[in-house]
């Protein structure tokens, strides 16, 4: 068995992200409102200064500095009123000594003004303000052209995963149409003569499971930004399962099943791929719950795709998933800045590990404030009921896994431990 490390090491080594491949096949072109979670494939500059012109953080009144330098409630400075200035409208004249135009938040500041005096801060009058204070200093509530962005620099580099604000910058810079990275093709089925799809309207009968990993699985992948295309459920049928396999597989860069990876009698996904000729990477992983791991690249005659066998026990199956094969995907999609979702915390409850093996207890994690003798940070409290991988119902609302190393035998009550987030915190 390789070390939770030495697979994760493994795994990396086969990956080729879709940044690294040939433009021409990688690089798509969407509308702005489907960029949405897409990996931006070219860095984005404008044309666009932000903010494109001087304007006023206030509402207010534009004045020139000199004039209201020395200004306070003893010695109120009168200036005239020369022009109003509603956000969207282009100022028509230039401010003279003694003069003054009232500005709105977002309007264009008028030639000649070089500071705004908030409205609060004058008593105003038909035709002209009294000052009754001095601005904090020259340019105070200006926002300069070009202050957050200069023309022409890089806006959004390659290879973010566009966020509903990149969008709106996106926007902003008027940029309609947004090069991205092709969606990841990848396949998932579940294999078992046990199983029994969900559409399936009969009653379930005696020895048969629903097929409940596909399920999960399917909705792990769309909640990473990948649609994923379902195989369904393949029979413990080596025949069948090889035909299921060699036929996909060149058309999609991942292939993930649920069960058939570990040492039984119908365990036959391991000499499936052999036979097809996959080189493999891990085939065992020293933790707990998903020590079946099957990861294997196929040869290039094959597609070069990239083969997940995640172990049948739904825990288990879901357990790798989030922890070796969602952060593959995410490096294979071209995004750059991975999340990082390893954390330090403390646990509420004793925990208990495993001599071993690494060991992953599922649960939820929640930041915290200092309380009495507790410290600040990531709490985590374990689900309840049995820690069997079996035990599909106690997964509900998790958010984190317990990462107790091998050896580890236990852990008590508010002792310090490594945590995985399954969402970054």
């Amino acid at each position: 068995m390789l070390s939770a490390i030495e697979a994760e090491t493994k795994i990396r080594s086969l990956i080729s992200p879709l940044s690294q491949r040939d433009p021409a096949t990688t690089i798509e072109v969407v509308p702005l409102s489907q960029a949405l979670g897409r990996i931006l494939a070219q860095a984005i500059s404008s044309d666009l200064a932000f903010p494109h012109w001087d304007n006023s953080a206030m509402d207010g009144y534009a004045v020139r500095y000199a004039d209201v330098g020395q200004a306070s409630t003893a010695n109120p400075v009168s200036l005239a009123i020369v022009e109003r200035i509603p956000a969207g409208q282009v100022p028509q004249r230039s401010l003279q000594p003694g003069e003054t135009a009232r500005i709105f938040t977002g309007s264009m500041l008028p030639p000649g003004a070089d500071t705004i005096v908030p409205q609060e801060d004058v008593d105003a009058h038909e035709h002209h303000i009294l000052v009754n204070a001095a601005p904090r200093q020259l340019g105070a509530f200006v926002r300069r052209q070009g202050e957050y962005y200069q023309s022409g620099d890089p806006l959004l580099k390659a290879g973010l995963r566009l966020s509903a604000s990149d969008l709106g910058i996106l926007a902003a810079a008027q940029c309609r149409q947004i090069p991205v990275y092709r969606s990841l093709r990848v396949g998932l089925f579940s294999t078992g003569n046990e199983l029994v799809p969900l559409a399936n309207p009969a009653p379930l009968a005696p020895g048969k499971l629903i097929d409940s990993n596909q399920v999960a699985l399917e909705a792990t992948l769309h909640s990473i930004g990948i649609t994923p295309v379902l195989l369904g459920i393949v029979p413990d049928d080596p025949v069948v399962l090889q035909e299921t396999i060699a036929a996909h597989l060149p058309h999609l860069d991942v292939l993930i099943s649920s069960g058939g990876v570990s040492m039984g009698d119908y365990d036959y996904i391991d000499r499936i791929l052999l036979g097809l000729g996959a080189e493999f990477a891990v085939r065992s992983v020293a933790v707990k719950p998903g020590k079946p791991l099957t990861v294997a690249k196929l040869p290039a005659q094959s597609g070069g795709t990239l083969y997940f066998g995640l172990p049948g026990n739904p825990v288990s199956a879901l357990v790798s998933f989030w922890r070796f094969v969602q952060p593959a995907l995410e490096a294979l999609s071209g995004w750059v800045d991975l999340p990082q979702r390893r954390v330090t915390g403390y646990t509420t409850l004793p925990l208990q590990g495993d001599q071993k093996r690494e060991v992953y207890l599922w649960g939820r994690v929640a930041w915290h404030p200092p309380q009495g003798e507790k410290p600040e940070g990531y709490w985590f409290t374990p689900a309840s009921g049995s820690k069997s991988s079996g035990n599909l119902i106690h997964l509900s609302q998790v958010n984190a896994l317990a990462v107790l190393p091998a050896g580890e035998r236990s852990l008590a009550a508010g002792a310090p431990l490594s945590l995985w987030c399954l969402a970054v915190p």
